[in-house]
């Protein structure tokens, strides 16, 4: 069966996609005080730590920007990723009830546990819309390449999480050594600091990390009114792509043998 057909049949099962994704929102904020307004608190706690830290203690550079939306444009796509990643990685495992029992495609349970991140990155530009009207960035035409840096970003994302996912349910250390690969995937990503101050030899290097690329852009399409350098769009769509293609024929190599293993 080829990548087509895969992405086929999970079409077919959008429903279920649908159920887990809205089963999984619904208890992650149940019964808390503070409800959905918690997709909102995380991203603006870091930046105000981050602003505190970064803007007015070390002095990191902006670009010009002030460093709250600086730092908050950043912070969406990035909680994205992790958040994507904490939830989506153990996903199989936490549902072994349904794994053992009944057939369908497994790849729906990271697949699901993305949209659910996903919702909480649409609640969290409610916060950035209202710092977009406080700082009067400008609105250009190149706000449409949005949806392709979004794109681009769930793609790259659904790669790594049906890796990995499948990874963990060999090898549950994939599951705790997970959050130190976020922080220090953050920190070789351009959340708190600007691409700028990259030295120019090692930029290629850099912008192998699609996360790069992608901050970066939301930050010059949001921030500056420019579009993203297209060469460097370019490689990330290819890298994520690849990571895709390739992660989901080895998911899809290894599904069947999940009951056993777990």
């Amino acid at each position: 069966m080829n990548i087509f057909n895969y992405v086929r049949e999970i079409i077919n099962y959008h429903e279920l996609v649908a159920n887990i994704a809205l089963r999984d929102i619904k208890i992650r904020y149940k019964q808390s005080v503070l409800g959905i307004l918690w997709a909102i608190l995380q991203p603006v706690a870091m930046m105000v730590v981050f602003t505190i830290i970064f803007s007015y203690f070390i002095k990191i550079p902006s670009d010009h920007i002030p460093y709250p939306i600086f730092s908050y444009t950043a912070l969406l796509p990035w909680t994205f990723f992790a958040t994507s990643l904490s939830f989506a990685v153990p996903s199989i495992i936490s549902n072994i009830n349904l794994v053992t029992k009944i057939y369908f495609p497994r790849e729906i349970f990271p697949v699901a546990s993305v949209l659910a991140a996903l919702f909480d990155f649409c609640i969290s530009a409610i916060i950035f819309l209202v710092m977009f009207c406080f700082y009067r960035m400008p609105v250009t035409v190149n706000i449409f390449y949005l949806m392709p840096l979004l794109a681009i970003q769930v793609i790259f994302i659904l790669g790594v999480v049906l890796f990995a996912s499948a990874v963990n349910v060999y090898y549950r250390d994939v599951r705790y050594v997970m959050p130190f690969i976020i922080q220090l995937w953050m920190y070789l990503s351009p959340v708190i600091y600007p691409i700028s101050i990259i030295p120019g030899r090692l930029k290629i290097l850099y912008m192998l990390n699609p996360m790069a690329t992608i901050i970066d852009g939301y930050r010059r399409v949001l921030l500056l009114g420019k579009p993203p350098d297209l060469f460097f769009l370019t490689l990330a769509g290819g890298i994520s792509l690849l990571t895709f293609v390739l992660s989901y024929h080895f998911f899809k190599k290894i599904e069947m043998t999940f009951a056993d293993v777990i």
